[in-house]
């Protein structure tokens, strides 16, 4: 039953909750272009992201977008500690977010606890009905949300009121919802404390200058009891009037006076709960703040530190990667396989010919009209089995290519040749090497 606590870390997580619920049960809704802005559509293998539409040809990108994740997690916490976990976390969210129907409908901590340990009555039984029933309605929505990124969440609500809801959708559904009422109803810190990997492993991008939240032992020893109004000259005790506050608002129920603990996630509710009190004994605030382990020598933090400065460095390589490879992207893809059945074919005149297939994918939200050319090769010609070179959106077309080239011009028994596409507006071309297979030469032919 952690203690409830104000202050403006409280009210910078409490915004931090409230912004993100609201993009993740809201960017579902809106539209682009007459179609869901944010759609993961796994049986089309097509990801929608607002004007972007990505292919599985395009998972380089999503690696790269990980990678980047990735090191901004680790440049993060080398500069101020577990921030993710305290403000950002999923985990963290979703359990405030469950914490807040708690107190709405079974009180604050000391009226939980005086609930629980008390008899079966009326009252008890309608306060934790409340709560679950609270609990159940926003873990069902949850579960709802996380399938509307991957089927069309109006579609995925209409099938629902219908009572058509397929079956790997109604699964996904319950699934998610109970992970979500499981994870952030019941096992809540737990779940940081003994199953998150990142809490274990914190401690290697950690340094002296990280910033952490931390108890000014040389301030606040020895610690004891005192009146309230009491000068701090009067005795011969440190700030710290021992009041165990910090240890009451802690949801994972560490003592920060300990020093640091791989179960701090950096909520700094200690610090809210700990400024409150020193503001009420007329003492400076500050007992325990973030700071670094460097607090009690007094030295400040250096943001700009080897760590640092390495983390930044590979993070905006792959961050300039990554740019580069969105706006260089090509949402035309021409892929040229050459028929293995048959080396080449003699046909009359005098001129070999290689069968190919081309396979054109067109990743783009809009149609295109394309040409094909070859080169390589003097004389050489291309014959497709199909005239209309149109490509619709998100289409993908295989045409038959018949490359022909005079059997005087051939100069070696594999040649290389290229098939270039252009667009009829000019801005997309491409050329796609490949071999063309002729007669076995001989010394006279040479």
């Amino acid at each position: 039953y952690p203690r409830e606590v104000h202050g403006g870390f409280a009210h910078l997580r409490a915004l931090a909750v409230i912004v993100l619920l609201g993009l993740y049960y809201g960017i579902p809704w809106l539209s682009w272009a007459e179609r869901q802005a944010v759609l993961f559509d796994l049986p089309a293998r097509k990801f929608y992201v607002f004007g972007l539409v990505l292919w599985p040809q395009d998972l380089p990108l999503l690696a790269l977008l990980l990678i980047v994740a990735a090191i901004t997690l680790f440049f993060f916490t080398a500069i101020a500690g577990r921030l993710w976990c305290g403000y950002a976390c999923p985990q963290t969210v979703w359990t405030e977010a469950f914490i807040w129907m708690e107190q709405i409908t079974e009180g604050k901590h000391r009226q939980r606890a005086k609930l629980d340990a008390g008899p079966l009555t009326l009252n008890k039984v309608r306060r934790k009905t409340a709560k679950q029933l609270l609990w159940i309605a926003f873990s069902l929505f949850t579960g709802f949300t996380f399938v509307g990124y991957f089927v069309p969440i109006r579609e995925l609500g209409q099938s629902i009121l219908a009572l058509e809801l397929t079956s790997w959708s109604l699964f996904f559904v319950l699934f998610y919802s109970f992970a979500t009422y499981g994870n952030a109803g019941f096992m809540r810190e737990q779940v940081c404390k003994y199953m998150c990997p990142y809490a274990r492993f914190q401690s290697a991008m950690f340094d002296k200058d990280t910033l952490i939240i931390a108890y000014d032992e040389t301030r606040g020893e020895p610690r004891g009891g005192r009146r309230r109004g009491m000068d701090r000259g009067e005795s011969s005790l440190g700030d710290c009037i021992d009041c165990q506050m910090c240890v009451q608002v802690c949801p994972t129920g560490i003592d920060i006076r300990q020093g640091l603990q791989y179960e701090c996630i950096a909520c700094a509710a200690c610090i809210d709960a700990c400024d409150s009190v020193m503001e009420k004994m007329n003492y400076p605030k500050g007992l325990v703040k973030y700071t670094t382990e460097n607090i009690e020598s007094g030295r400040l933090s250096k943001v700009f530190r080897p760590r640092v400065a390495v983390y930044a460095a590979v993070l905006a390589v792959f961050i300039s990667i990554l740019g580069v490879a969105l706006i260089t992207r090509t949402p035309i893809i021409l892929d040229v396989l050459r028929d293995r059945n048959a080396l080449y074919r003699e046909i009359p005149g005098g001129v070999i010919e290689n069968v190919y297939t081309l396979r054109v994918v067109n990743m783009d939200t809009r149609p295109h009209k394309i040409e094909i050319t070859v080169e390589g090769i003097p004389g050489v010609s291309l014959d497709l089995d199909d005239d209309s070179l149109g490509i619709p959106a998100g289409a993908v077309r295989s045409f038959a290519a018949r490359i022909r080239v005079p059997e005087s011009e051939i100069s070696d028994e594999i040649q290389k040749i290229t098939v270039a596409l252009s667009t009829d507006d000019n801005r997309y071309e491409l050329h796609e090497s490949t071999v063309f297979i002729g007669p076995e030469m001989t010394n006279e032919d040479s």
